[in-house]
Formats: structure tokens, sequence, C-alpha cells
């Protein structure tokens, strides 16, 4: 049971030493499909073991349990509610009891060893073949051969006003700039560089009344403000000011990441600090922001994912002009375990690229996901995750704000491959938003290559 309990770096290289390198040992390595099978099912293997002792310990616990303990008298009836003295009609919102939180899916220790070996032999196999990794993985997806292959684009975060800033408004955990239209990977970089620069600008230089300025761990610009129309205003400000075409050609989602902003003894979002209100509630801002800010086309987590009647109600009142996308609302499950039904009303969904998930894993899920479009989202690591979205033929990939090493890594790897391709003359049209809906999304994102190519910019951002 040594792989169970493989938690640290040391224990996971020990693991991959003592057990997968022999065991694939004498394989091919280009042949992806079969490589992936053996590892998934030495993972599921393990994830069997893990289970049956995790049932023997609890019944050993069961069968330790005293049960010779005295009978406890019954407890008194609770007294009826009080009547509401201020009379008027009361609200629905409290007469549906709170669904629980679901149980989250459990990372299995020592996943990491074996999603190292995915990756490992992908590359492997891209560099026996001598072509780049995402077209090793685009062969895998697609074996026929393509005349074009069509770009990535990138989703940059912009803005964060979440619970870790400094002001009151929780609500606005990211502000994500999507490109709608056949913009260059480089200039869509290049506009979000100089807006973040433009924003910061007009936050020194104005009368907004924000809280100290910073920068997330995701890479992105940290202001603490006070209502999430603040945070909208100065974007669009900023964007008017540079004459980016903000609401045709680039366009906003909001992560709202209301899974965190859960209070669960009062049954009420904190969308502020200090002011809660009920998820029937939550719809109306929605409804409200999505009226006075047309450019916000995507709404990432406005709910829990146990809030089945208020997903459907949002889905509903806003129609067309906004999607909904799950990302921690999703029920997406490795394969080990139970998959479950989407919220209602979601049309675009988040998958994690987690370390039990193969490749050919990931290529299956994008291709057979019926309920909703997919997106991917991986953790950290290298820019394996800029070729596992172009070879798997997404359109989007979002890699969080525009400081930070891995981040940029990661988008000066999608600007050379966009590079690579137009000077194969390969390189197809950049797939609209509002006609594709398939997404990679990469949770932890670094810088030469961008440093060269738009080193002002940069520079001007930093300071």
């Amino acid at each position: 049971m040594y792989f169970l309990t493989a938690t640290s770096t040391t224990s996971n290289v020990c693991l991959i030493r003592e057990q997968l390198s022999p065991m694939l040992q004498g394989f091919n390595p280009t042949d992806q499909t079969n490589m992936d099978k053996l590892l998934s099912d030495f993972f599921m293997a393990r994830y069997l073991e893990y289970k049956d002792s995790l049932n023997r310990e609890e019944e050993d616990e069961l069968r330790n349990e005293s049960v010779s303990e005295a009978p406890t008298p019954a407890p008194a009836p609770a007294p009826a509610p009080a009547k509401d003295k201020k009379g008027g009609k009361k609200g629905n919102n409290t007469e549906k009891p709170l669904p629980p939180a679901e149980t989250p899916v459990p990372r299995l220790p020592g996943a990491t060893a074996v999603g190292v070996d995915y990756l490992a032999v992908a590359r492997t196999a891209a560099r026996l073949l001598g072509e780049p990794l995402y077209r090793h993985i685009t062969s895998v997806s697609v074996p026929q051969a393509q005349n074009k292959t069509h770009l990535t684009a990138p989703m940059i975060t912009i803005l964060s006003c979440g619970k870790n800033s400094a002001g009151k408004l929780n609500l606005l955990e990211e502000v994500i700039l999507m490109p709608s239209s056949l913009q260059r990977v480089r200039e869509v970089i290049g506009m979000g560089l100089e807006l973040q620069c433009e924003m910061r600008r007009v936050l020194n230089g104005s009368a907004y009344k924000a809280g100290p300025i910073g920068v997330t761990d995701e890479g992105a610009l940290q202001v603490g403000f006070e209502r999430p129309e603040q945070a909208l205003d100065l974007v669009t400000e900023a964007c008017a000011n540079l004459a980016l075409p903000l609401g045709s050609d680039l366009r906003l989602a909001i992560n709202c990441a209301a899974h965190g902003l859960m209070e669960n003894s009062r049954g009420k979002y904190e969308v502020m600090s200090g002011c809660h209100k009920y998820p029937d509630e939550l719809v109306d801002i929605y409804e409200g922001l999505i009226n006075k800010y047309p450019a916000i086309t995507s709404l990432i987590d406005p709910f829990r994912k146990e809030d089945v009647d208020q997903w459907e109600r949002l889905a509903s009142v806003i129609g067309q002009s906004c999607c909904l996308i799950a990302d921690a609302a999703t029920n997406l499950c490795p394969r080990w375990s139970e998959a479950k039904p989407l919220p209602s009303g979601v049309t675009r969904v988040i998958i994690r690229h987690h370390s039990d998930m193969t490749i050919s894993d990931l290529i299956q899920n994008i291709a057979e996901r019926k309920d909703a479009e997919t997106m991917l989202a991986a953790g950290s690591g290298d820019t394996s995750t800029v070729d596992l979205a172009v070879g798997s033929g997404v359109s989007f990939l979002k890699l969080g704000g525009l400081r930070g090493r891995e981040r940029m890594d990661k988008y000066n790897r999608l600007m050379a491959i966009e590079e690579e391709l137009e000077h194969e003359g390969i390189l197809g049209t950049v797939l609209s938003f509002t006609h594709s809906h398939t997404y990679i999304m990469a949770s932890t994102i670094s810088s030469i290559y961008i440093q060269k190519t738009m080193y002002s910019t940069f520079v001007s951002f930093r300071c």
C-alpha cells in the first residue's frame, strides 16, 4: 500500500522509479492510447485497494463502538416559531431549506506520479516523431491530417475584486477578457497588457474610491471596491480611453466563484462584506448587471451547483445574451467516481485536467460531452497545458493574468505556436466565441519571448 501514502515529491519520485518505470519498460511511447490505458488501469487498481482499505477501517470502527450507553431522554419539542411582528408579506426565500453542499471528489494520493507519466509518454513520443507536442496530441485526437490548425485564443484575467481584495466587494472574483473575433494571439495579449496599464493609470489619477492596488496569485490586478458597478465602470472607461472594441471584438466573462460566498448558517451569499443575499435575490443582481453592461457575455459559477432552481431561473431571464459556465459547480469526476448531472441552464462547462485524467480520457471527454460544451482547466505546471489546448482543438484557454513567470511562459508558448503555424502556412482562423463553445482553462499559468516582442508595453505595466 505504499502508493496510498505517496504524498510528497520524494515519495512520488520513488513510486515512479520502483513501480511505474519497470511497468512501462519496453512499451512503444508513440502508442498513446494503449499507454494511457495501461497507466489508467494501474491507477484504478490502486484506487480499488484504497477503497477496500477505507471500508475495512470503517467496519473496524463500527465494531469497536460501544453500544452499552444508557438511553438518553427524548428532547423537548421545539417551540413554535414567533410570528412576524412587523407584518408584511413573507418572502419565499426562507421557505425552502438550504440544500447541503455535496462532498467534494477526493484527489487520491499518488495521482501526481501517474499524471507525470501521462505527459512524459506524450513528450517522448513527440520527440521520437520529430514533432511538437501539440501536433502529437492532434494526431491522437484527430488521426486524419488537417489542412489548417485553429489556434486556441487566450482568456485573460484583467481584474480581481473577490473575497481576498481589500474592499467590501466579494462577487467579482475575476473579470476576464475574451476575444471574439479573428484577432491574432499576439494582438489580444497586447490589448490585455495595455488595458491593465490603463486601468492602473485611471485608478491612480481618478476619483475612484478604490482600496489598495495589488496583484493576485493568478497575475491579475487586485482592487478593492464597494460595488460591482465600480469595477465594471473602470474596465469600460479604460477600454474607451484606448479605443478597444469592448462589446464587439472584446467581451467580458465574470467568474463569480459563488460557491465560496455561501454562508450555510444564513442560507445566503455574502456578495459584499456584511451584505447577504438569498439565491433568488442574486438572480436579480446578475440580471441587472448584464442589462447595464452588455459586454458581459459569460457568467462562471454564479451559484453553487446545489441551487438548481436559481441556475434555471437565471438562464431563463438572461436568454441568449449571456451564457452560464460551470467550473467549481461542475460534477465532472475522474473515471473512478460517479459523474452527476450539471446544473440546469449550463451551456458550457470547465473540465479541470487533473493528474488522474489521461490525455486519451481528456480527448474523449471533450468529444463526448453532450449536455454542455466543454472547457478545460489545468493545475500548475509547465507549458504542456498550451499544447494540450491547441492539440485537442479547443477554442479558448484561460491562463490568468499577465504577470508571473509560469503564466508568461504559457502566453509565450501560445505565441510561439502561432508563429510556427504562420510560418508553415497552416494557421487557421481563431474560432469566434459565438460559434464555438469548447474551451481549455489553466488555473496557474511565464518570459523572454514576450519581453522581446512587447518589451515596452510589458515594462510600462510593471511600472
